[in-house]
């Protein structure tokens, strides 16, 4: 009886334990519908159903208000400005429309004009200048040349390359070229190009090499001669271009390509004494006074004095007074020294009624007082008579312009 019962009373109490789970399930079920709601999306019907438990319909909560998202403008709308959407514009917000909008009232003017400056590109930083060498010609221009140097500090050589010629005036149009080099003030040793055959803009692309020590290469004046050569294998000259080789002009390694326009050679013979050429500028916005010296020719140097340098001493003077005074550096004993250097002066516009410009022409020596070779004034009337008072008359007509002119030296003082 007893083994009867046994099976009865466990398959009871399993049935409990099942109905009591079933229990607790549904209980929690109910709990977890209660707690999890959706919400509904904007343009949706309010009256979805949502999920049942046990068959019946759960009660909906009512739905909650979308949260302010931050409107970010696109990178093609930069200059607008971000500010959020509210809930009444969620849904009425056009999806392709960005209208424009306000700063907030905190940011201050100052502000929104260092925003506009930041990120601005200025297109001249960008733009690369024109090259105006081969377009820009004055009138009267003998034609131009091309050319580069460098110096081999420690081979002691001087590389000189020639790279054209433009708008050469020849005597006919089969014009036939060619260019002498010379490093002055040595006249003995010649290099020349290749005859260029009828081409009055010919193209060299060579290359000279001079030998010189570098105690004396700054001294030195590279010296281009151009012809024109006839049927008759005669050399018609056509201009030159001194180069002075100045210690900037050797510094570093680039080679740099220098232009220069011809000059004619003068035809007058050298005066007494030799002759001075050099430029005046006057600008009166500035009250600067400008003095170019660019070379001298036939001097009377002094042989019996040794190794000797030839230099220019340049002295503004106010009513007889010496003002200030300025020297170029000194050539090793050349009779045409080049000097190619500028000089400037503060000068007012009624201080050159009485100013005056005295260029000395100085030969010295080592361990001796220095020997004047010549000397030029020019100024205004009280000064000045002839050519040198043309001289600073055309100067003060043409303001900012570099007037040039040759002078003659006058006669030098004795020691």
């Amino acid at each position: 009886m007893a083994e009867q019962l046994a099976p009865v009373i466990g398959g009871v109490a399993g049935g409990l334990l099942l109905l009591l789970l079933i229990g607790v399930s549904c209980y929690l079920w109910k709990r977890l519908c209660a707690t999890v709601t959706y919400e509904e999306l904007p343009g949706t019907s309010a009256m979805t159903p949502t999920a049942t438990c046990g068959g019946q319909p759960h009660a909906r909560t009512p739905p909650r208000s979308p949260p302010d998202v931050p409107f970010v403008v696109p990178p093609s709308l930069q200059g607008r400005v971000q500010v959020p959407l509210r809930r009444a514009e969620w849904a009425q917000a056009p999806r392709d429309s960005c209208p424009a909008l306000e700063l907030p009232p905190s940011t201050s003017s100052s502000k929104r004009g260092e925003a506009g400056v930041v990120g601005t590109i200025n297109p001249e930083l960008y733009t690369v200048p024109e090259d105006t060498s081969e377009t820009d010609f004055p009138d009267g221009c003998l034609g131009r040349l091309w050319f580069w140097v460098e110096y081999q500090q420690e081979a002691e050589r001087l590389l000189v390359g020639l790279v054209k010629a433009r708008r050469l005036r020849a005597p006919t149009d089969t014009c036939s070229t060619v260019v002498r080099l010379h490093l002055l003030p040595d006249e003995r040793r010649v290099l020349h190009t290749k005859t260029k055959c009828r081409a009055s803009s010919p193209q060299f692309e060579e290359h000279f090499i001079f030998q010189v020590s570098s105690r004396s290469v700054t001294q030195r004046v590279l010296r281009f001669s151009v012809y024109h050569v006839d049927r008759q294998r005669r050399h018609q000259f056509l201009g030159q271009v001194l180069f002075p080789l100045k210690s900037e002009t050797l510094a570093g390694d680039c080679r740099h390509v220098i232009w220069r326009d011809l000059e004619a050679e003068s035809l007058e013979p050298p005066s007494e004494f030799g002759d001075l050429q050099f430029c005046l500028s006057y600008n009166s916005y500035l009250s600067r006074l400008t003095v170019v010296v660019l070379r001298a020719r036939g001097l009377q140097l002094r042989n019996d004095r040794g190794v000797v340098s030839v230099l220019v001493k340049v002295s503004l003077m106010n009513h007889n007074k010496f003002v200030k005074c300025k020297r170029t550096s000194a050539v090793l004993g050349s009779a045409n020294p080049v000097y190619n250097e500028t000089f400037s002066f503060k000068a007012t516009a009624t201080e050159l009624d009485t100013a005056s410009l005295s260029l000395m022409v100085l030969q010295s020596a080592e361990g001796d007082k220095s020997l004047q070779l010549g000397r030029v004034v020019v100024g205004p009337y009280m000064y000045a008579r002839g050519k040198e008072l043309e001289h600073w008359d055309a100067m003060l007509s043409k303001p900012k312009e570099l007037v040039k002119r040759w002078h003659s030296l006058s006669c030098p003082t004795e020691p």
